[in-house]
């Protein structure tokens, strides 16, 4: 199937109460889970096969071990990181969120050298669900983390 014909078929996707409520609940699980720096947790939520992109740069990570790998480098990398949410909305292909995100740059994150110091950011994430597996299925990530870490 064309990425096209994906698209219009997530697009005919029912809004159904239950499913619904699957992954608003999902969702906080996978929310909780990051809180507490729980990475087992937060794989938990995932499909065997999940994708982790940071839009925009060459940044992926595919499977259970890769959300291992960003996880881990995104805790150590920011320990005190806090996730303000803006935004939510949550549909049968998953959840949207927007929030302003804090923490402290404490070691190298990505191709960007720890700087020790308060950082800020805006970040916007795209949870694809799996309605087969009724996990999600990764994040898209779109953040400027170049003025950020910089």
């Amino acid at each position: 199937m064309s990425e096209s014909m994906e698209i219009r078929e997530q697009l005919k996707l029912a809004v159904d109460a239950k499913e619904y409520e699957a992954i608003r609940d999902e969702w906080k699980r996978h929310s909780i889970a990051e809180d507490a720096r729980d990475i087992a947790g937060l794989i938990s939520t995932l499909t065997p096969d999940c994708c982790y992109e940071l839009v925009g740069t060459p940044h992926l990570w595919n499977g259970h071990e890769g959300a291992k790998q960003f996880y881990t480098q995104l805790l150590t990398a920011i320990p005190d990181i806090k996730f303000d949410l803006k935004n939510i909305v949550i549909g049968p292909q998953g959840v949207f969120e927007d929030a302003h995100v804090t923490g402290t740059h404490t070691s190298d994150l990505l191709n960007y050298r720890a700087t020790g110091k308060k950082i800020q950011f805006q970040v916007a994430i795209l949870f694809q669900w799996d309605p087969k597996l009724k996990k999600f299925r990764g994040e898209r990530m779109f953040a400027d983390l170049k003025t950020a870490l910089s």
